[in-house]
């Protein structure tokens, strides 16, 4: 893969200065959302000639804001099998066999402390044409604005604002790729990393950061190191969201390779919606002022993060059933297929249900819009990340009779799971 070349795309990034107010920041985050989820790029497919566009507008972008290329380069190449199962439903000689993640630094100011290392993530990739994993209409480009092109605006100016005033420890920023189809970028990184995995101390995820609604801001991973709920809580003195922090580092993002690894991990997230992996997920519906506001609070997270001098206390919990391995993550990252979509803009216990897709085992179950899910199994459904655990402890073909609230009334019914993608 060749960092040179798609000049008219590169040509929209131009140098952004170091002081800049709200509305310059919203008109760049703009342009990157834009440029990433053009229906150019096809959907950004792992590995397809619009996904290497969008690494190669990424790695420019990067050395526009004054951040430096990796050791080894801006590019983190892997190889994949060509017989993935989210791959299975392309012609053969389409299905690609390598990818790879854009990684950027910005090199530490403290003489003992810039070895080591804070990573900052997002992936780039998406769904390409919805062949596979889509809840949409397949065979339609899904853009992934939300999923995750702003995920990847916000670690381009999150590196702009540590180029302006660079952290005590070295900041590594990558945008990976192939998450969408088993965290293959970043179970690759933490397996061939540029920049040594021992004294990498952190690693904070963007993934899906677009549609803040209600200032609600949810932080996965809070439990990974005894001093985050603290920090958490704190920084957002300032920004004042409506935070709510907890659980460990497992779930379908890629942070979870970096917790197999044994490290603490943060995922940020503004919550699932009606586009999740649809080809509606366009740039116009992204909060841009709400975007810039995450980026802000990542950026005093991973700053924190890196300017103190202890270590931070990691905590491992036991994986879930069927989490997968560092060395053979989950296969296709999203555990047994129930179709619904949760919404968790409503508070309380239980995730409330946004819709269910037409003949997925949610509505072959009478599960529909407006239900609250309270158990799945043995599973009290608390909030999303509860839901992704319960669900990732099933295969597909398992039953499990699921509680769900209607109304003011409790019901209950069975639930056959099903197989998600190829």
């Amino acid at each position: 893969m060749r960092v040179a070349g798609w000049v008219t795309m590169l040509a929209l990034a131009a140098p952004v200065s170091a002081a800049m107010g709200q509305a310059a920041v919203e008109s760049v985050l703009r342009r990157d959302l834009q440029v990433l989820s053009a229906d150019s790029l096809g959907g950004r497919f792992t590995g397809s000639p619009g996904g290497d566009a969008a690494a190669r507008y990424l790695a420019r972008r990067f050395e526009e804001v004054g951040a430096k290329p990796a050791p080894g380069g801006w590019l983190h190449e892997f190889t994949m099998a060509a017989d993935l199962a989210g791959f299975r439903s392309m012609p053969a000689d389409r299905r690609p066999t390598r990818a790879a993640n854009v990684v950027a630094m910005v090199p530490g100011t403290d003489a003992t402390l810039r070895g080591e290392y804070i990573v900052v993530g997002a992936h780039y990739d998406h769904l390409g044409d919805g062949h596979a994993n889509s809840l949409g209409t397949p065979g339609e480009i899904h853009n992934g604005a939300d999923d995750n092109a702003s995920g990847t605006a916000a670690l381009l100016e999150i590196a702009r604002r540590f180029v302006a005033a660079p952290a005590k420890r070295s900041v590594v920023l990558v945008a990976f790729s192939g998450e969408e189809f088993g965290l293959l970028g970043s179970a690759a990184y933490v397996r061939s990393a540029p920049v040594p995995m021992e004294r990498t101390v952190a690693m904070v995820n963007l993934d899906m950061v677009g549609r803040l609604r209600n200032d609600r801001l949810l932080v996965f991973g809070s439990e990974t190191a005894t001093e985050f709920p603290a920090l958490l809580d704190s920084l957002n003195q300032t920004h004042r969201f409506d935070l709510n922090h907890s659980g460990d580092g497992f779930g379908r993002s890629d942070q979870q390779s970096f917790y197999l690894a044994r490290k603490p991990v943060l995922h940020m997230f503004t919550d699932l919606h009606e586009d999740y992996h649809r080809p509606t997920d366009d740039w116009e519906k992204i909060n841009l002022p709400g975007l810039v506001r995450v980026a802000a609070y990542t950026t005093d997270v991973v700053r924190a993060i890196a300017d103190r001098q202890a270590p931070l206390s990691f905590v491992m919990k036991a994986p879930p059933a069927h989490s997968g391995t560092a060395a053979a993550p989950v296969s296709s990252g999203y555990g047994a297929y129930l179709g619904s979509i949760p919404d968790m803009g409503t508070g309380g216990p239980g995730v409330r249900l946004s819709g269910v897709r037409p003949d997925s085992p949610a509505d072959k179950a009478g599960l529909t819009e407006g239900d609250v899910l309270l158990l799945i199994g043995d599973f009290e459904i608390a909030d999303l990340q509860a839901m992704t655990d319960a669900l990732r402890s099933y295969k597909p073909g398992d039953s499990a009779v699921v509680r769900y609230r209607r109304g003011p009334e409790e019901r209950s019914t069975t639930v056959v799971f099903g197989r998600r993608g190829g």
